[in-house]
Formats: structure tokens, sequence, C-alpha cells
């Protein structure tokens, strides 16, 4: 199905409203997995609230703890009930295209071949990059399923301001994911 891509003025939060009104959308066409990017469980919460009684799966993918600096883990216990209440699986580990690259090219400054990766994801958006790292990390924690049409959502910092669908694949075949259709994205 073709479906019309949505663009927005400008990245950021303000666009989150939207984005959980696409995601709405697609579950009703049939679309059963989401995977969504969310740093303190703000954005996972929206979209839970909003597809409350649907039978579709909805992950919610953090950054690891220690990524805002030691032993901090930016999704709070309470969120963390919140969601698990609201029936949203929680995935938190190591960001997929960051993990030990990132302290070895800050202790030995290099380009990596992960960064690499991210960089070249980034050509199409920051949410674009985001989408397509949680897909896999879900995929590889065995949240989602490898092979069939996902939804991922992500943002430019906070909020989401990017709706994909992805086709994801575990890690170790990160070269066969297929992002299939873009649905919004800031220009």
């Amino acid at each position: 199905m073709i479906r019309q891509v949505e663009y927005f003025e400008k990245p950021g939060k303000e666009n989150t409203a939207r984005c959980v009104e696409i995601v709405s959308n697609l579950v009703e066409e049939g679309l059963s997995h989401v995977v969504v990017a969310t740093t303190g469980g703000e954005t996972a919460v929206l979209i839970a609230r909003k597809l409350l009684g649907r039978k579709v799966n909805v992950v919610a993918v953090t950054h690891n703890v220690g990524y805002a600096g030691p032993n901090q883990d930016e999704c709070s216990p309470d969120r963390r009930r919140e969601l698990d209440s609201l029936g949203v699986r929680i995935f938190t580990g190591t960001i997929l295209t960051r993990g030990i690259e990132a302290s070895l090219m800050k202790k030995h400054q290099g380009v990596y071949p992960a960064y690499v990766v991210a960089q070249s994801l980034r050509l199409l958006g920051q949410g674009i990059k985001v989408s397509v790292e949680i897909a896999v990390e879900a995929c590889d924690a065995g949240l989602i399923p490898e092979g069939v049409d996902v939804i991922g959502v992500a943002g430019t910092g906070r909020g989401a301001d990017t709706v994909v669908i992805i086709e994801p694949r575990a890690s170790d075949r990160f070269f066969d994911v297929r992002i299939r259709q873009i649905l919004a994205k800031p220009l």
C-alpha cells in the first residue's frame, strides 16, 4: 500500500501528537508491532495510551543505563511501572551503533564501522537512524519478530518526529534490514 509521507517543517517534540496519530492509523490498517524510542518514557506512554484495547505489541527502547552518566537510568522506576501497566515491553541496552566503538573513538580517535553506519543512516534523518537501531535492538532481544513489517517511531532530541515501517533483522543480519516506507520525518 502506498501511503502519503508527512513532512514536518522542523524536527522536535511538537510533532509527537501527529506521529501518534499516524501510528494509530497504521495499527488500524493491521500492523501489529510498534517499536518506539523513548528516553524518559513519555513518548511510549502516549503511544500506549492511544493504542489501549487494540491487539498490538508495543516495545519501548530506552537509552542504556549510564548513557547520561555513570549509573544513571533516564527512565524512572515510576515510568517503567506505568509502561508495564499499559502492557508495554521495555528494552534497555546498548545502542546498536554506539557500544564499545564509542569508547574506542574517545580513547584512540578514529572512525569505526558502526559509526560509519550511524552517520550514513543520519543522511536520511536522526529519527530514521534511531528507528533502524531500535528495531534491530528489539529484534535481538526477541521483543519483535524478524522479517515482518514493524512501525518504528523516533525523534530528534525529545518526542517523536519520525514514523517508518521497517522489516527488521537481528544485528548479525543488519544489512538485510529494510526500510519499507517513511511515513513522517522532518524536512
